[in-house]
């Protein structure tokens, strides 16, 4: 009993009832009686307990666990192989070249939870069965390959390329489905990202089968981490919502080998019980997995609690001594504490404690905690499972801070190795690293091969293509292509419209997922509540203050609308499991998710980077976007680089329009690309809460909206000075004023040119570029800019909302003088006016810049160029707004 305890035969009096009502009357009347006597004695002014803690042993006790329905010996020797090819594998590479890199350590910890779900829980897609989803941890992935290799999925020559993937057959360091499309289900080795796609892969899930569209009901989501992963606030940072949408879906298994990279997680407290308490906390089903049964005998004898009351007073930088330094040390420094539990050891020899074995490494506990986790209903459930990193690497790194980054083992460690995984390797063998396979109709083979059949085949698999979608026909939205008719409207109200025509489709319109953050009010969405309804997993349990209005706030069960709070990595997370639901749930989704683009990748963009890997296929809409077009908000609201960070993630294409027929073409066409040809690309499209005037659709525009540019004005007189104007976005308005005021103050013919997509014409001018390079006997092409500009005057300008980096992508091929105007520099409030004119891309900057372009060329004179600064009052000495 505790130290404390002032009263023990009371204490024990109050425990043998205790004891007595469970055993008679049931734990539901027991949990009953604790949940009231909290109550009294919260009501008496009691302390009561703050702590969500349990101690510091196994949640399912030794006479709860469920039998063992597998070949435990079977399978340890499976798993020995595979730990054995996992560190053949990654030794070769480095032995080959030494910088090749790859890690031992993590795997080695985690390799038993890994096996029971490959041995007994992961279902792979099959006609029956929509298949588990796993998020394996990044640094384990050599010991998933060693599997697959030992199944005959993967060859010698495979594994022997692995993190060599230039010339072809390579693995790839972590799981990466863009590299190996049809293995890997989801990228995880960013740290926080996969717990947090998880989540909200389960949430999707339970999304589509309440609206009726897929039935998930019996699938699960398990995600493997790190303990040191959860420092992560990704990691953490959605648990709340699993908890509150009672997610029994997913399961997180955390792999608490108590390190990080470079040292403890938690050397001077516990990781177990922290996270015990966060997630219980946050309405998980916690399953601690701590001790082996090795430990049980002992457990069994401590009658007074002293064993339990030391392993609550030990921290984890202490628990890690005890696996590094030894049986002895172990003895002196845990047991050596009390009288007692020296004398509950006094039979075991030093070798004894030290295979007392901790929870993660033993397959009956391990099973038992996922076959209670798969079962469990109404909560999501965390495993934390206490383990080893290193597990089996001996004196070269077995719990030793240094762990992470081994990866080789000097010659007596990987002896030691050998033995203890008694893997049929010779001496002489061993400096060849060979890997081991046993023979097809092997015991081994045949034993894997069964459990796999069982549970649907080989895992992981990834389905790369599903049904191709019906798209309308962009002749089918020719309302949208026409013009406003003398109204003013933003972009963004063109989206909203455009967006409540195709949820209405009568092919394409229920898969259609419109996901928003907390700002539907501020893009006009908020018409689509009562139409759509907004999900909810429990429906709408009370009545909304403005129910009596058209546009109420409409919470449903079967609702369309994904509302994910104020919550942009969580609603990115959303996103990618609705865009890559053809894969995961063989149902393609449409998503689009609309955000303040300054909100999107520069908050995000590990996300987006993320979908680019898993091959996401879905629309990112930026609203209020353009350094100058949110005028009122300030400096961390106004966006001037979002397009530049979107140019870095290869397969998404980022568009920028001014008009609405722009915005119906490019999603029309993203729409056929992604769902009717099932390309893996996505599309992040920028819109604005500007209003103004919208045009129809000019006659044979749509190849060049696409394309990047089209010519919107073109000036058929034939002057002397000409000059072609660009612009994108609310700014190609002021192109377009600038382009009269030249012409009839200045005499300048002036084309204008809408610039959908500087992105996609920087891709173009650089892959002509390279064809060029590489068949330089050939006759060159052209790139699109080169074609559209070529014999069309002496000079060019181009003026977005964006940096100059954003229109400087095709400087290269601009065949005149090109001057490009930009919004460099941190933003601020003000009037769009004057911060138009205060980051030099207004109309009269604009005339500037042409004018100056011109007399570059000798066309203009210099001093009308400074006769126009004059009259437009531009101060030639003002600072640069980019270092303001």
């Amino acid at each position: 009993m505790s130290q404390h305890d002032i009263d023990p035969t009371e204490t024990e009096e109050w425990l043998a009832a205790f004891q007595s009502v469970i055993q008679y009357s049931g734990k539901q009347r027991a949990q009953f009686l604790l949940d009231t006597l909290l109550n009294k004695a919260s009501q008496l002014g009691s302390m009561t307990p703050y702590a969500l803690t349990t101690p510091y042993r196994n949640s399912i006790p030794k006479a709860a666990e469920p039998p063992y329905p597998g070949d435990v010996f079977m399978e340890r020797r499976i798993r020995s192989i595979i730990r054995w090819n996992a560190l053949a594998m990654v030794m070769r590479a480095n032995k080959e070249s030494s910088d090749i890199g790859g890690h031992i350590a993590s795997f080695s910890s985690s390799a038993t939870l890994y096996d029971i779900g490959f041995n007994h829980f992961f279902r792979a897609p099959s006609d029956q069965h929509g298949g588990d989803l796993v998020y394996v941890q990044g640094h384990s992935s050599p010991g998933v390959y060693a599997r697959s290799f030992l199944e005959g999925r993967l060859s010698e020559e495979r594994l022997d390329h692995f993190r060599r993937e230039v010339d072809g057959e390579g693995l790839s360091s972590y799981p990466h489905p863009w590299l190996m499309p049809d293995y890997w289900q989801f990228p995880t080795v960013s740290m926080g990202l996969g717990p947090l796609q998880a989540i909200y892969q389960a949430h999707f899930m339970k999304y589509l089968t309440n609206r009726g569209l897929v039935d998930n009901q019996d699938r699960k989501v398990w995600a493997y981490i790190g303990d040191g992963e959860t420092d992560e606030p990704e990691t953490l940072g959605a648990i709340a919502l699993a908890g509150r949408e009672k997610l029994d879906n997913l399961i997180f298994v955390v792999n608490c080998n108590l390190q990080r990279l470079d040292g403890p997680v938690r050397g001077n407290g516990k990781i177990i019980q922290e996270l015990e308490g966060q997630f219980r906390g946050a309405g998980w089903n916690v399953i601690k997995v701590v001790w082996g049964r090795h430990w049980d005998p002992l457990l069994e004898k401590d009658k007074n609690g002293v064993l339990e009351r030391r392993m609550n007073e030990v921290v984890d930088g202490e628990y890690q001594n005890y696996k590094t330094k030894g049986g002895s040390y172990t003895r002196e420094h845990f047991f050596g504490a009390y009288p007692e539990l020296l004398e509950l050891v006094k039979d075991y020899t030093d070798e004894q404690l030290y295979q007392l074995n901790r929870g993660g490494h033993d397959p009956y506990k391990i099973y038992a905690a996922y076959a209670a986790a798969a079962s469990h209903k109404g909560q999501p459930t965390v495993i934390l499972a206490k383990t080893v990193k290193g597990y089996g690497m001996g004196q070269s790194g077995e719990a030793q801070n240094k762990t992470h980054s081994v990866k080789k083992l000097e010659m007596e460690s990987l002896k030691a190795f050998r033995d203890r995984f008694d893997i049929p390797v010779s001496d002489e063998q061993l400096e060849s690293l060979p890997y081991y396979r046993p023979d097809q109709d092997s015991a081994e083979m045949r034993y894997m091969n069964k459990q796999r059949e069982k549970l649907g085949g080989h895992y992981p698999v990834r389905r790369s293509q599903s049904e191709a979608l019906a798209i309308p026909s962009l002749a089918s939205l020719k309302a949208h292509l026409k013009g406003s008719n003398g109204r003013e409207i933003s972009t963004t109200m063109a989206f909203v419209r455009l967006l409540s025509t195709l949820v209405k489709d009568k092919k394409l319109g229920e898969r259609i997922v419109p996901i928003i953050p907390d700002e539907a009010r501020t893009f006009g969405m908020e018409g689509m509540f009562r139409q759509l309804g907004i999900y909810s997993a429990v429906g709408q349990l009370y009545d909304p203050h403005d129910s009596g209005q058209l546009m109420y706030y409409k919470e449903d069960i079967t609702g369309r609308i994904l509302e994910e709070g104020i919550n942009e990595a969580g609603a990115m997370a959303a996103w990618i499991a609705a865009a890559t639901s053809y894969s995961s749930n063989n149902f393609p989704m449409v998503p689009f998710y609309i955000f303040y683009s300054m909100f999107g990748f520069q908050r995000i963009g590990d996300l987006a980077w993320a979908a680019g890997d898993i091959q996401a296929r879905g629309f990112l809409l930026g609203g209020t976007a353009g350094r100058t077009t949110l005028n009122g908000e300030g400096l961390q609201h106004q966006d001037g680089h979002s397009h530049v960070l979107a140019s870095t993630i290869p397969n998404c294409r980022a568009y920028d329009p001014t008009y609405g027929y722009e915005l119906t073409t490019i999603i029309q066409h993203g729409l056929q690309e992604m769902y009717g040809d099932q390309k893996s690309v996505y599309y992040y499209i920028t819109v604005m809460n500007e209003n103004y005037e919208h045009p129809d659709m000019p006659e044979g525009a749509e190849e060049g909206i696409i394309k990047g540019m089209y010519l919107l004005k073109e000036d058929k007189t034939n002057r002397k000075a000409r000059v072609q104007l660009m612009g994108s976005g609310t700014i190609l308005r002021e192109v377009e004023a600038a382009a009269e005021y030249l012409s009839e103050k200045y005499d300048i013919a002036c084309d204008v040119w809408s610039v959908t997509s500087f992105n996609e014409l920087g891709r173009d001018v650089q892959s002509v570029d390279r064809w060029n390079m590489l068949h330089a006997d050939k006759k060159p092409k052209l790139s699109y800019v080169k074609e559209c500009l070529q014999n069309r005057g002496q000079a060019a300008v181009a003026a977005t909302d964006y940096m100059k980096a954003y229109s400087d992508q095709i400087r290269k091929d601009v065949p005149m003088e090109y001057v490009t105007l930009g919004t460099d520099g941190f933003g601020r409030s003000d009037t769009r006016q004057k911060l138009r004119n205060f980051f030099e891309v207004d109309r009269d900057y604009i005339c500037i810049a042409a004018l100056y372009a011109l007399s570059q060329q000798g066309v203009v004179k210099p001093a009308v160029v400074k006769k126009a600064m004059k009259e437009f009052n531009i101060d030639a000495e003002k600072i640069d707004p980019m270092l303001l």
